[in-house]
């Protein structure tokens, strides 16, 4: 994918990830935009997350990479036909790479529905400017921790 004369962004690669060698990498990544765009969340809760993500969440899901340069600047994860986490390096955010990670997510890996946490309005947003709506709510994330989730649905083009 290339990028448009205006964008900052040269050069945007999206790969496979290549698996547990760079899930530190991709630790640092979803800590620097978790730092940005969840300040509702509890240290506690961000640690313990934090501490799963390499034994628990990564290898759970069907990772894809953006790369600038050769550099890991963002991730996705699909589980099913799920989006299970998106992040964007806090460093490169607002200028597509969350965009083409989605697209690659809707198109390569058949996603059609994200939950969102609802504190996180940037997140919902986001993913209602590109055609999710809300179907549903959690009182609670799938963890049972006090952050309620929007259950997102992709709309079907009529």
């Amino acid at each position: 994918m290339s990028s448009r004369g205006e964008s900052t962004v040269p050069a945007l690669c999206l790969r496979p990830s290549a698996g547990a060698a760079e899930y530190p990498a991709l630790v640092e990544i979803w800590r620097s935009a978790v730092d940005a765009t969840h300040d509702f969340l509890a240290d506690a809760h961000r640690d313990e997350i934090e501490s799963r993500l390499q034994s628990d969440y990564f290898p759970a899901v069907t990772l894809s990479v953006a790369e600038i340069d050769g550099e890991p600047v963002g991730f996705s994860g699909v589980l099913d036909s799920n989006l299970e986490m998106l992040f964007v390096a806090a460093t490169r955010r607002g200028v597509g790479i969350g965009t083409a990670l989605l697209s690659h997510a809707i198109t390569e890996h058949g996603v059609t529905k994200v939950d969102v946490n609802e504190q996180n309005v940037s997140a919902a947003a986001f993913y209602a400017h590109r055609g999710f709506e809300v179907v549903g709510r959690s009182e609670t994330d799938e963890a049972g921790r006090p952050y309620p989730l929007l259950h997102m649905k992709l709309n079907e083009p009529s």
